[in-house]
């Protein structure tokens, strides 16, 4: 048995009808390299085989009497793969369009919390011959690095190993524990909290001296792009209540074309990233005759998990970067996004990694989960100003080929959370010198989701051309989207994401 830490709880406590709190992933995977051939019932007798020493997979939410405190995890005793590991087929012509709609309703549906928080769907009928892999888990039991971390779990280095030992389940717990042991259990672990919210406050009131501090030396160094502040955000359309639909779509460019202009332009891989969504953002904004004069304000998960620490599914902070779609130079925008985000980083230094971290335990779930659903009922996200207008994460993943029982991974996009207010996320992740980009989004906010994920490759496109460099290689993903040709920036007629008019298209 072992207790929810508060900010894994967190995400418990925020979900609503409405509101979904688990993070996703679509693969393509190629099937041709698997052993004697694909099939199904291996693919699921593998997971099976893997999943048995890892306790994240078999574990379920027990909840405390009247939730006197945070939920625990226990072993669960009646675990059924077959609920977990489960099986679909795309239509024809089965490209990324289909593939984004059936990820839409996976993802659109929210997980048991009567079971391990998890599913995976083994996808066929993908276009080429390949098959896909679309799988979800709650963000309670998973953050980035964790969910990298699960890669290592599920996959090999080669498509048929020969040393890959079955894992160990760990000892069974006969019984689940009582409702009396759960409520001591939680009364205990509160008995020092008033001691602990004094000492946490008074390092906040500490830490915020800090941060102004940074911030006058900023104001002192350069009138540049200071770090974004919560609610100073401009609405636009995705900006309001979601409802419980979501609508996926993807993009991909190639990493080492963003490492070109990194080098060039003596900026990081992020910095890069930001610009580029930025210049996606903007076009879409244009097109939607609805691009604000101040800049758009991104939230950005900062892993805080250090060496050797193993309590808590997540270990995330937050910082808040401007993107100044209201630029029209795209020069201008990558410079305004490398002073912004060094401040931010700077000032996210100042206030502690682990302070959201520390005051997220003395969340009381009676109070924080009535709040969650009053805030989502009342649909007060289009009654105030937007904390942000989007998340945009951005995860490193590996450099070399791995495979799912045999099968090869070939592109995976990762996909997050959207909330009320913000409407849509952009999660990133490399592999293999791709960057795979998962926009998720709540179609009713954001129907063009597609056009956004179009946008990406022309924006990678206008930054090199700006920059004096040769334009962005396609990177091959499926085949044409349904509805005649492709539009620009998105799957090409010859089955590769790039934007349309570029030299060696």
């Amino acid at each position: 048995m072992e207790r929810l830490s508060g900010l894994d709880s967190t995400f418990l406590y925020l979900e609503t009808p409405t509101l979904h709190m688990h993070v996703a992933m679509t693969l393509v995977l190629d099937p041709t390299t698997v052993p004697g051939g694909y099939r199904f019932e291996h693919m699921r007798d593998v997971i099976a085989a893997r999943i048995k020493g890892e306790p994240v997979f078999r574990r379920r939410l027990v909840e405390v009497p009247f939730r006197l405190g945070h939920p625990v995890w226990v072993e669960d005793p009646e675990f059924d793969i077959e609920y977990h590991v489960r099986r679909a087929a795309l239509p024809s012509p089965g490209g990324l369009r289909e593939l984004g709609e059936l990820a839409g309703e996976v993802a659109g549906q929210q997980l048991d919390r009567t079971k391990p928080l998890w599913e995976m769907w083994f996808v066929e009928g993908v276009a080429g011959g390949r098959i896909a892999l679309v799988a979800k888990m709650h963000h309670s039991t998973v953050d980035g690095v964790t969910g990298a971390a699960l890669l290592s779990v599920l996959f090999d280095l080669e498509a048929d190993p020969v040393d890959r030992r079955p894992a160990e389940p760990p000892p069974a717990d006969e019984r689940m524990p009582s409702g009396l042991e759960l409520a001591a259990g939680a009364v205990a672990a509160g008995a020092v909290r008033p001691f602990e919210i004094g000492l946490d406050l008074m390092r906040t009131c500490l830490r915020l001296v800090d941060v102004r501090r940074v911030r006058r030396h900023h104001d002192a160094r350069s009138s540049g792009p200071k770090a974004a502040l919560p609610l100073s955000a401009p609405r636009t359309s995705f900006n309001a209540a979601i409802s419980r639909r979501r609508r996926i779509a993807f993009s991909a460019v190639a990493l080492d074309d963003v490492k070109r202009l990194k080098n060039a332009m003596g900026t990081t891989v992020n910095d890069v990233v930001l610009a580029v969504c930025t210049g996606a953002l903007r076009q879409f904004l244009l097109d939607g005759e609805e691009l604000p004069d101040r800049p758009l304000v991104a939230v950005v998960p900062v892993s805080v998990r250090s060496e050797g620490v193993t309590t808590g599914s997540n270990r995330v902070s937050a910082m808040f970067v401007q993107l100044p779609t209201q630029l029209e130079d795209p020069m201008a925008r990558l410079s305004a996004i490398r002073e912004g985000t060094r401040n931010a980083k700077e000032e996210h230094q100042a206030l502690g990694a682990d302070l959201l971290i520390n005051w997220a335990e003395y969340a009381a779930p009676n109070v924080f989960a009535a709040a969650a659903r009053f805030y989502t009922g009342m649909g007060l996200a289009n009654r105030h100003r937007p904390i942000a207008n989007l998340v945009v994460s951005n995860v490193p993943g590996p450099d070399f080929p791995l495979y799912l029982g045999g099968a090869e991974l070939e592109a995976g996009f990762p996909l997050g959370p959207v909330m009320d207010g913000m409407g849509v996320n952009a999660t990133i992740m490399s592999y293999r010198g791709v960057l795979y980009w998962g926009f998720i989004a709540c179609p009713e906010v954001m129907p063009r989701t597609w056009d956004l994920a179009g946008a990406v490759p022309p924006a990678l496109d206008e930054l090199l051309a700006a920059a004096g460099l040769e334009p962005s290689r396609p990177v091959p993903v499926l085949g044409t989207p349904p509805g005649g040709s492709a539009p620009k920036g998105t799957v090409g007629s010859a089955g590769s994401v790039g934007s349309a008019g570029s030299s060696g298209r």
